[in-house]
């Protein structure tokens, strides 16, 4: 049984369900989903995140976390975790880029939070030679000062999306018509989470994320109480406000209802939810990632790569360079949030 039939059983059976139960059943169902059955990542996927585009990505994410390690009294040992870590090579160009840095590798436990089967083979592969433990959620974690990252890892957890009409808010679902899934709307709600969205007009539609709610609960109980820092790296906006759920297959934009399982499901991280869940953290400015990573010094990494280059690997290597930096791509598009706690240092390359 395809996941298109599975699903259209369920809501014979059971009705309409929500827009995060649909992402859900169509990135992790057991035998059909999108993350449980494939590599999504690189040329050869669906999409290329930054740690593949260069690896300067990683090697200036690596030396920012590290400069908050030092800056925060080197503590060790402590936890060096990434959420939804793809193929393993942002971690591998950590540690490559942090090599040098003193204590920083004795100190270091690495933890990837990573549920699928099929990506923790291809992390065990990237990371040959380093000891790591693989967890199912943060929670699984071993305690102590925690310093994390994650790129491109809250936009895949999913979300319910609720539209505003003239006095109530109607939960966008799926449903079926004439044997086809649809979209449609239940009736109206209450639910308090929506009250921040007083700028709502009738006819908006809101997206909340309440997976990614209780990571930042579980991040903020640990940097508060043992310290460390977490770097989230994703695209999104401070206030989020319209339907930003999209499909994307084999590098092209695709109908999220028409094939489940076989497209990677996304939607904008709202950075100010993220936030106000991380209660006990000072949090920095949303900054865009080309600012981010001009302010570690990529321009200056870039052109030290480049004197070792010529040709067709130059090429790649300029392209590369405006892909995560430019405005036009990656540049502005994603944005970068830093939680730290109540009077440490900010990191690196963003300010409070």
């Amino acid at each position: 049984m395809s996941l298109a039939d599975k699903l259209r059983a369920r809501i014979e059976g059971t009705g309409p369900m929500s827009v995060a139960d649909f992402m859900a059943e169509c990135l992790l169902d057991p035998e059909h989903g999108y993350y449980t059955t494939r590599d999504p990542f690189g040329s050869a996927g669906d999409f290329t995140t930054a740690p593949e585009i260069s690896q300067m990505f990683g090697e200036l994410v690596g030396l920012c976390l590290a400069q908050g390690w030092m800056d925060q009294g080197s503590p060790a040992p402590f936890v060096l975790a990434e959420l939804g870590p793809g193929r393993g090579t942002l971690m591998a160009d950590i540690l490559r880029a942090t090599r040098g840095v003193p204590g920083f590798h004795d100190a270091a436990r690495i933890v990837l939070v990573e549920a699928s089967p099929r990506l923790r083979e291809r992390q065990q592969a990237t990371l040959t030679g380093y000891g790591v433990t693989w967890v199912d959620s943060l929670e699984d974690a071993p305690d102590g000062p925690l310093f994390l990252v994650a790129n491109e890892f809250f936009d895949a957890l999913p979300v319910r999306q609720f539209q505003r009409d003239a006095d109530d808010w109607r939960e966008r679902q799926v449903g079926l018509k004439d044997g086809a899934l649809t979209f449609g709307l239940g009736g109206p709600t209450a639910h308090a989470p929506l009250d921040r969205w007083t700028d709502a007009q009738p006819g908006d539609l809101v997206e909340l994320r309440p997976a990614a709610d209780a990571v930042m609960a579980e991040i903020d109980r640990r940097i508060a109480a043992q310290g460390g820092a977490a770097l989230v790296i994703d695209y999104g906006d401070w206030h989020s406000l319209g339907d930003t759920l999209q499909a994307v297959a084999k590098h092209e934009a695709a109908d999220p209802l028409a094939n489940p399982g076989a497209a990677d499901l996304t939607a904008h991280v709202d950075f100010e939810a993220l936030a106000l869940a991380a209660t006990r953290l000072t949090h920095s400015r949303l900054t865009p990632q080309g600012v981010f990573l001009e302010r570690l010094g990529i321009t200056a990494r870039a052109q030290a790569l480049a004197a070792r280059l010529e040709g067709e690997p130059l090429t790649r290597h300029v392209a590369a360079h405006r892909r995560l930096t430019h405005p036009d791509e990656m540049g502005t598009l994603f944005k970068t949030l830093a939680f730290v706690p109540e009077g440490a240092a900010m990191l690196p390359g963003l300010e409070t």
